[in-house]
């Protein structure tokens, strides 16, 4: 028997409540995520050009994109690129890849602009409409970003055929209002930045995401939560890093209650790495 496993059974959950793992099963409606998901929303139904979502590594930017995967309309054909990098011509074989669209690999780049071309009005003959999304698109350069506008121009006069969506950390907000690219900005129709979460987002977080595997909500007292709060700067991957070691060490003292006392040994044993500098909270 596990570690994880025994605080599950210890506690009663129906599994672990604070996974890694980008889950839109838990997701936590906080005020910042609810704004940044109508960002969203609002990018699909409006046929924005470009959408940008940006915020910090671990605030659940994936975990939205997921839940919006999970409710896009049947008339959608997306294409999901996680990581994509390279120079000129790359980023449209990352594009082509994502629709299920084979390709020479050795193409020229005009060649796969037209079969990306191709691919955009053969669905919209159908009455269907083409969304690449990227993941972790502050990885991409300067010129990246624009072939990425360049893409844009497969339109009608009258329908978007293709939209983007871009999610990434604030490096790419902060790329995007470069001087070079305000042709790029001047495409993007909605974006949202999310930041981290206060201390009571994350007592409400805490609770939400026990309650959904069984749990009372109340396994943390007040005192270890705004210390979590204060090691982790409010950032959810973080958070659930730090509540994970902290159950288990509860549940190997045959502790029910997660108290500060709990978390500060975490804290001295070294385990979990805090937060290394501080960031932008949202309003709540």
């Amino acid at each position: 028997m596990t570690s994880t496993d025994l605080y599950i059974e210890f506690f009663g959950f129906s599994e672990r409540p604070f996974t890694l793992l980008p889950d839109p099963d838990f997701l936590f409606w906080s005020r910042a995520h609810r704004r940044a998901y109508s960002v969203l929303e609002y990018g699909v139904m409006t046929r924005s050009p470009i959408t940008v979502v940006t915020g910090e590594v671990g605030v659940g930017k994936t975990t939205l994109v997921q839940k919006l995967l999970q409710t896009l309309d049947d008339d959608i054909t997306i294409g999901l690129v996680s990581n994509a990098q390279g120079g000129r011509g790359e980023l449209l074989q990352w594009a082509l890849n994502s629709l299920g669209v084979e390709t020479d690999l050795t193409a020229a780049y005009v060649t796969l602009f037209q079969q990306l071309q191709d691919f955009v009005i053969e669905e919209y003959a159908t009455g269907r409409r083409v969304i690449i999304l990227i993941d972790e698109a502050q990885n991409l350069s300067v010129e990246g970003l624009e072939e990425l506008r360049m893409l844009t121009n497969i339109n009608s006069n009258k329908d978007e055929l293709l939209q983007l969506i871009l999610v990434g950390q604030p490096e790419l907000r902060q790329m995007i209002l470069r001087p070079e690219l305000r042709q790029f900005a001047q495409r993007v129709t909605a974006t949202y930045h999310i930041g981290s979460l206060d201390c009571a987002a994350v007592a409400a977080y805490i609770q939400h995401r026990l309650q959904h595997v069984g749990g009372s909500g109340s396994e943390f007292t007040a005192d270890a939560v705004e210390l979590i709060h204060k090691h982790t700067h409010g950032i959810p991957r973080l958070v659930n890093k730090l509540c994970d070691v902290a159950m288990v060490y509860a549940a190997t003292e045959e502790r029910r209650i997660v108290d500060a006392a709990i978390v500060e040994e975490v804290l001295d044993d070294g385990i979990f790495l805090p937060a290394v500098q501080s960031v932008g909270e949202a309003a709540e």
